[in-house]
């Protein structure tokens, strides 16, 4: 195990250090990711094990994301109080063990709370691979890392949903969470190698800082009254609007508190002054739309090839994997053009095109599917490649260097609170078009109905990527003099 600063690390493995040090954060990254959306492939079969509705079972993958996102708010706070090595390290010991867990457990709900802890372990590490970018690259270099992080990053979700597809054909759905497990184990040893024990800025973890608990209740407080709300609104339960209510309430006394935080030289857990800065409020924008967009569909597609198409769990991998290699090749080579062109142009081009796949789902023919749904899954992958890159980059390099960890967290929380509020919405808006059209996923057949309830669904996050394209086109960059960095 080595020890030590950046600086020291540097010494002792030369200019190649902050590409082991990059490596070294993608293996664990990769694990996050894998862990977020291999288990969509499984949904299905763990739903008829269980006796599942379709809102009970979304919650795999929402309970995930709402752990996720409410988690990454901590990142700044954790980095600073036990720096990068012990973060890093501890957030690879609860994936790992959030996905031994969740393979032999016999309840749902245990199965549940091994996707929260997960959820909690991947919050906390996928901040922290743009906050190494900024700071230990040069900026004529950090868009090719990004690029070249992005491809490595991509991999697992685009190798691993075909891998796991075959596992549950062969060995059930409880085979897949055993994929992270050695992700984790090579991360731990890179981790112990590669991985400084100081904090951003390369200072030592400053022990008295304390997390803003109340600011962190208010943001998990909100998060969960705005999804069950959006659950109880569309089953038309009472309580929708009390909760949805409440998480205004809470939005409100969120902001409340942050900046009575900063006025009195607190340690807010999200630094509102970021807001100051127009890309990075136009970015967030982008991001949450974008996340909503990404991960309803990521949810969306395999349920609609197994359910819709009735195609097997090992034949929806194997169609998704040449879109996944195909992104993989598109972020290499925007990373590099994301150092010398627009942001604005990059990721308006990947928001169309992904508005442009999803749009065109309906065309998908129940006969014969695979040729198209081939096509439409690498426009949307060649989207994707021109937004993740760009993205972030683009949003943050005009914030001051200490806002920049929070900057972080901050857009990522947004982007997977998208995320969230996109599984949780394209569960509720399947359900509501498959049974205005007569029909039931219950129902072992599909049907000319369900097919049409899948497009209708489909078209609405080609409807949010559009809206997504206007925010888009203001990450123009702008005069230093018009940045006003409140």
């Amino acid at each position: 195990m080595s020890s030590g600063n950046v600086a020291e690390l540097s010494a002792r493995w030369g200019p190649r250090y902050r590409w082991l040090l990059l490596l070294s954060l993608m293996v664990g990254t990769m694990a996050s990711i894998m862990s977020s959306t291999i288990v969509n492939v499984a949904i299905p079969d763990m739903s008829r094990e269980f006796s599942l509705g379709q809102e009970r079972a979304q919650w795999v993958s929402s309970g995930f994301m709402v752990a996720m996102t409410v988690s990454m708010l901590t990142t700044p706070w954790l980095l600073g109080r036990f720096g990068y090595r012990r973060i890093y390290v501890g957030t690879m010991l609860l994936l790992m063990a959030g996905g031994i867990s969740g393979g032999v457990a016999g309840y749902f709900p245990l199965v549940l709370l091994a996707r929260v802890a997960e959820g909690l372990a991947a919050g906390v590490v996928q901040p922290i691979p743009a906050i190494v970018i900024l700071r230990a690259f040069e900026p004529n270099q950090q868009g090719r890392a990004s690029g070249i992080f992005g491809m490595g990053a991509v991999l697992a979700p685009a190798i691993g949903p075909s891998i796991g597809g075959v596992l549950v054909d062969w060995f059930g759905w409880r085979s897949i969470f055993f994929m992270v497990v050695p992700f984790c184990i090579a991360s731990l040893w890179l981790a112990f190698k590669f991985v400084p024990d100081t904090a951003p800025g390369d200072v030592a973890a400053a022990r008295g800082k304390r997390l803003d608990w109340v600011g962190l209740a208010l943001a998990t407080t909100g998060t969960l009254c705005f999804l069950n709300g959006l659950v109880e609104f569309h089953s038309g339960g009472s309580a929708a609007w009390q909760l949805l209510a409440g998480a205004i309430a809470a939005l409100v006394a969120f902001i409340i508190w942050q900046r009575w935080q900063i006025a009195h030289g607190g340690e807010p857990l999200m630094d509102l002054r970021l807001f100051g800065f127009r890309t990075f409020t136009m970015g967030s924008i982008v991001a949450f739309i974008y996340g909503t967009a990404l991960f309803g569909s990521t949810y969306l597609l395999p349920v609609y090839m197994q359910l819709g198409l009735k195609l097997s769990p090992s034949y929806v991998g194997t169609i998704l994997m040449p879109a996944g290699f195909v992104l993989a090749f598109t972020m290499g080579f925007v990373g590099r053009l994301a150092d010398r062109q627009a942001t604005h142009v990059l990721v308006s081009i990947g928001l169309a095109l992904l508005a442009v796949s999803f749009g065109l789902m309906f065309t998908v023919p129940a006969s014969h599917p695979i040729t198209l749904l081939v096509i439409w899954a690498i426009v949307g992958r060649i989207g994707l490649g021109f937004i993740l890159p760009s993205l972030n980059l683009g949003s943050m390099r005009a914030l001051d260097h200490h806002l920049i960890p929070h900057g972080s967290s901050t857009i990522n929380f947004l982007r997977m609170l998208g995320g969230a509020t996109g599984v949780s919405l394209c569960g509720i808006v399947l359900e509501w078009r498959i049974s205005a059209h007569g029909d039931s996923l219950a129902n072992a057949m599909t049907s000319p109905g369900r097919i049409a309830a899948f497009g209708e669904a489909f078209w609405l996050l080609a409807f949010l990527c559009g809206l997504a394209l206007i925010a888009a086109w203001q990450l123009r960059p702008v005069e230093d003099s018009e940045e006003a960095a409140q």
